[in-house]
């Protein structure tokens, strides 16, 4: 009776043993199905939290590392297509950034070469700034207009010493036409007074 009650409870015993160390492989029953709709770090963790550590060892299935294994390099393949995806976006980038630089440099060269031209202009074939242009200008206004000054004295002076000189021509004039008339007159009394002279003689 005591024999049959210890193979009772060593039958006991090594069945609850089985029970517990099946435990861990029942938990891990939904791991694959889990693994193939989730991230990478949601099945690790999920892993964590179903398997058991024993003496510093993890009990995982075969079946479910090698889904780690091939979810792993999955997730790894897809990281380098995404990383090589992104490097060829950033190589792009830069190369349109220098573009973008270089057409830029040339966009302020050109401004200015317009500013410069803008406020600049040729003048006699020599380039120069606009307010020195203009500083000329005025200069060349105002010697013209010494100039036409100069003249207008010159020829107001010009046209006062002509009309004096015609006045005098003309006092001139006036007075030789008194002179030739005075001298006629003479002439004539001259020639009447000898005329009488010989007439004269003549009678006597």
């Amino acid at each position: 009776m005591k024999r049959f009650f210890y193979y009772r409870a060593a039958a006991l015993l090594i069945a609850g043993m089985y029970i517990f160390m099946l435990q861990p492989v029942r938990a891990q029953s939904g791991v694959v199905e889990f693994m193939d709709s989730t991230s990478m770090e949601a099945q690790l963790d999920y892993i964590q939290q179903r398997t058991r550590v024993y003496n510093d060892y993890r009990a995982i299935r075969e079946d479910v590392f090698q889904k780690l294994k091939r979810n792993v390099n999955d997730t790894l393949r897809e990281a380098r297509l995404e990383i090589a995806d992104l490097n060829s976006q950033l190589t792009e980038k830069d190369s349109r950034i220098e573009t973008l630089n270089t057409d830029l440099a040339r966009t302020k060269t050109e401004k200015d070469e317009a500013i410069r031209n803008r406020d600049s202009l040729s003048f006699l074939g020599i380039q120069m700034n606009k307010t020195l242009y203009s500083s000329i200008v005025w200069l060349i206004i105002l010697g013209l207009v010494v100039l036409a000054l100069i003249m207008f004295f010159l020829f107001k002076r010009s046209h006062q010493v002509t009309r004096e000189v015609k006045d005098h021509l003309k006092i001139l004039q006036e007075e030789f036409e008194q002179y030739r008339k005075s001298s006629r007159e003479k002439y004539e009394k001259l020639v009447v007074s000898h005329h009488n002279e010989i007439m004269k003689l003549k009678n006597s």
